[in-house]
């Protein structure tokens, strides 16, 4: 038996193990986002310098992505996950009704509004403590609220897939780091984008300073987002930071009828400036460059299950059953007595045959 070289073998088991190897997909938004580096639009000055490792900018209401570095690049979000929160949240839970936080709540390590475990904040009370005041308290009163901490961190890892931010992973409500967290500077421009179409999760963003429940009174809460009062036309959204994360932020800002968001990830700083000269470069390449990306629209929702047709005095009727059961009753009816011709039929033809068995033995003897 001739021996096959070892080599051949390898050679062939590596050619096999290559040509069975899936392709890799193309990256959410178009091809050039996959870039790990700067990626900006040609005949346009680039993007001012920013010590950020990640960001994006975006034209709000057309989704084109203007300029990027390392769009996709994934990173702690820190409390900019808060807007996945939100965003999530909102809809679900009735911002009137009263909230008591537990102990468990009250007790959340990091930035807090300081709340106590009493019955006299509203949800909506809660939102603001989350966008304005970044409270981890809050964000935890919310989740239990909506049903438990398990039950909204599926919720928003569902609200992520559902507006395709696959680079997100949500492991806290609030952002606080946890292993397998993370999310991409085109994930928190994409959240953002669906947040500020809801009027009150813009609003809750946009709302500089509040009044806040207290056991005998309130007290004023402000907003973090610094550009609310240095930057012309800034409406939110979030900033957040720890010592892992570093500092992340996501701004939003209109100019004549027009809104650009840019999302910063990992500033080992001070990045208010910087923020402000990105969104000073957007305003002026929107609708004169040739956009590197694209933000994409959220999936469709599933058609639900259709149930079979009920008549109804607006519908189509249902069919009238009662003549095929009729006919069906008629055709049994038939074939019954047709059985029972021949089983009488058959019993005379042998009662006849006995009969004349027997006249014959009868004669016989005789």
């Amino acid at each position: 038996m001739k021996l096959v070289p070892i080599t051949a073998l390898l050679a062939a088991v590596t050619f096999t193990g290559a040509a069975q190897a899936s392709p890799t997909p193309p990256p959410v938004g178009g091809d050039l986002l996959s870039s790990r580096g700067l990626v900006k639009p040609a005949g346009f000055k680039a993007p001012p310098k920013t010590k950020a490792t990640s960001y994006v900018i975006a034209d709000h209401e057309t989704g084109q992505v203007l300029a990027a570095k390392d769009p996709h690049g994934r990173y702690r979000p820190a409390s900019t996950l808060k807007m996945l929160t939100a965003a999530t949240l909102i809809p679900k839970l009735d911002k009137n009704l009263k909230v008591k936080p537990s102990r468990n709540a009250v007790n959340q390590e990091g930035s807090a509004v300081g709340l106590q475990t009493k019955p006299i904040y509203k949800v909506e009370d809660l939102f603001k403590a989350l966008m304005m005041s970044s409270g981890n308290d809050a964000a935890m009163a919310l989740a239990e609220t909506n049903g438990g901490l398990d039950k909204t961190m599926s919720d928003m890892n569902a609200e992520a897939k559902r507006l395709q931010a696959n680079d997100t992973v949500a492991k806290t409500p609030s952002g606080l780091d946890k292993p397998g967290q993370s999310s991409s500077a085109y994930d928190l421009a994409l959240i953002a984008r669906s947040g500020l179409s809801n009027a009150d999760f813009r609003r809750y963003v946009s709302t500089k300073t509040a009044r806040f429940p207290a056991p005998k009174k309130w007290y004023e809460i402000s907003n973090h987002n610094k550009l609310l009062w240095r930057y012309q036309g800034m409406i939110g959204v979030k900033n957040g930071w720890t010592s892992k994360a570093q500092a992340t932020f996501v701004g939003a800002a209109t100019r004549d009828g027009h809104t650009i968001i840019v999302s910063i990830m990992k500033h080992e700083g001070y990045f208010w400036e910087e923020v402000a000269d990105l969104l000073d470069w957007g305003f002026a390449a929107r609708g004169k460059v040739t956009p590197v990306g694209q933000l994409v629209d959220p999936l469709p929702d599933e058609p639900a299950q259709q149930a079979a047709p009920v008549a109804t005095a607006d519908s189509t009727p249902v069919p009238d059953r009662q003549p095929m059961i009729d006919a069906a009753a008629s055709e049994q009816t038939d074939s019954t007595r047709t059985m029972g011709s021949l089983v009488i039929g058959g019993g005379l033809l042998f009662g006849l045959i006995w009969l004349g068995y027997g006249i014959h033995r009868r004669r016989r003897r005789l």
